[in-house]
């Protein structure tokens, strides 16, 4: 592994949050039985014609120009050819040598610091069906096709191969995630196929600029299917080089069950495909004023909202960078601010125990149960004193469970913290008495004795007692 380098590639498809298909009036929504989202256009029947969605070219542009792309302002749709199933009309409406946008980049932190990604192109294109393994017929194996998403406005979005480990890989996707997603044109989730990558891989001695010969990894549908299909083609392709062979110019496909990539068919050059300009679409001349307005309505991105995090909250770049990653847990955090003014506080609590809810019942932070209002109603009882910060923890957990306003969970939970010393002070008198050793050990100089007493006053209080009160009493009765 430490004589050879990976050069990486990503072919990244956005499905856009368009009403209507690209071509057709047909909706884009999300499931529904299949093949009840089509119609005659889209399913490729005689005598019918596409007619561009002038919203998909929008969100087209406004997505390019979020990833400092270039716009052409004249550029055409072609057919590309080839036969599968799920390609009611054997061919794809794409757009091959004038794409929509061109010569970006996105900025990443790489392993040596700020790296910037090149993206080559972004083009606009109609997505194909899909076919629905169904099992086997005399142990035949046979598959039905579901033709709702066939006619769905695609970005295809390529980068350079400039990306040099996984790690690097992910790190651009995440970004480029979170621009698409702030711009609004794409939900991006990737477990309804809004965002689909295809990965081209080669490696290459170190220090060498040569590229190598490349394999394509088709139908990685997470970040970690991303992350193990690379790694094992890398260190695949390092195998077949050090034992004397060749690697294949080929599409290979990541086998989750099996953890491998494997070979599905010979790489297809552009020649392949026998594109020709579509003839049913005449070209299309995008003027210099409507980008400028698109460009005028493009929201605040996540590198210049993190900036802003940095100054006007006083956060860390580290913070800001998680927060920021995602427009949704922004959006939360601002909202918790505006109610509470203590950011770094927010964002202790929304990276670590909400954050930690959210992964362990899978749950997105805009269906998070817990309101930001709630979220700040608890951080005030803690001020209070009415809990404690460890007694919060608790009353998140039973928000997040049930709803519930975190005043109602204190009361029905009687979880309101003792700040009487008339009520501390046996308690504390009795675990001195409890625990000789640790008192003396105290009266030693040990200081972590205090700490061990203070976690079994704590314990007897069921977490109940004020933490300062009871270090306050404990010092005064042991000195």
């Amino acid at each position: 592994m430490a004589s050879y380098e990976p050069v990486i590639g990503l072919e990244v498809h956005v499905e856009l949050a368009s009403k209507s298909k690209i071509f057709c009036p047909s909706t884009t929504a999300f499931g529904g039985d299949p093949n009840t989202h089509v119609c005659p256009v889209c399913l490729g029947l005689p005598g019918v014609l596409p007619v561009l969605n002038k919203q998909v070219v929008e969100f087209g542009i406004r997505a390019a120009l979020a990833l400092n792309c270039e716009i052409a302002h004249f550029c055409k749709f072609d057919r590309k050819n080839y036969y599968y199933p799920d390609l009611p009309k054997n061919y794809q409406i794409s757009q091959y040598d004038l794409p929509l946008a061109f010569n970006g980049y996105i900025l990443i932190e790489g392993e040596n610091g700020p790296k910037k990604i090149g993206i080559t192109r972004v083009h606009m294109e109609e997505d194909a069906g899909k076919l629905v393994h169904q099992g086997t017929i005399s142990t035949t194996p046979y598959s039905l096709v579901d033709y709702n998403r066939t006619g769905v406005p695609l970005l295809e979005i390529v980068s350079e191969p400039d990306i040099s480990s996984v790690e690097e890989a992910k790190s651009y996707l995440n970004k480029l995630k979170a621009i698409i997603q702030y711009t609004g044109v794409s939900d991006c989730k990737m477990e309804e196929g809004s965002l689909r990558c295809d990965a081209n891989v080669s490696v290459r001695p170190v220090g060498s600029d040569r590229l190598g010969t490349k394999t394509e990894i088709k139908n990685m549908n997470s970040f970690r299917a991303l992350q193990k299909a690379l790694s094992y083609e890398i260190e695949r392709q390092i195998e077949v080089l050090e034992s004397g062979g060749e690697i294949v110019q080929e599409t290979r496909t990541w086998d989750e069950g099996k953890g491998i990539t494997l070979p599905m068919r010979s790489k297809e050059e552009a020649h392949d495909y026998r594109y020709f300009p579509e003839p049913d679409l005449v070209p299309l001349v995008i003027s210099s004023s409507w980008v400028d307005s698109i460009r005028k309505s493009l929201p605040e991105l996540p590198d210049e909202r993190k900036e802003r995090y940095v100054k006007e909250f006083d956060l860390p770049p580290y913070d800001a960078g998680v927060l920021t990653s995602s427009r949704e847990v922004a959006d939360y955090f601002e909202a918790c601010v505006d109610l509470y003014p203590y950011p770094k506080v927010v964002s202790n609590w929304i990276m670590g125990d909400l954050a930690r809810l959210l992964n362990a019942h899978n749950v997105e932070i805009e269906n998070c149960p817990v309101k930001p209002r709630q979220l700040v109603a608890m951080l005030k009882l803690i001020d209070k004193n009415v809990i404690s910060g460890k007694i919060g923890k608790t009353v998140l957990e039973e928000m997040f469970a049930t709803g519930k306003d975190p005043d109602v969970i204190v009361e029905e939970k009687g979880l309101r913290q003792i700040t009487d010393e008339g009520s501390i002070e046996p308690i504390i008198d009795q675990v001195i008495a409890d625990n000789p050793k640790s008192v003396n050990d105290y009266r030693n100089g040990k200081e972590k004795a205090l700490g061990f007493l203070v976690g079994q006053v704590m314990k007897a209080t069921k977490g109940k007692a004020n933490p300062a009160i009871v270090n306050q009493l404990l010092r005064k009765k042991l000195n």
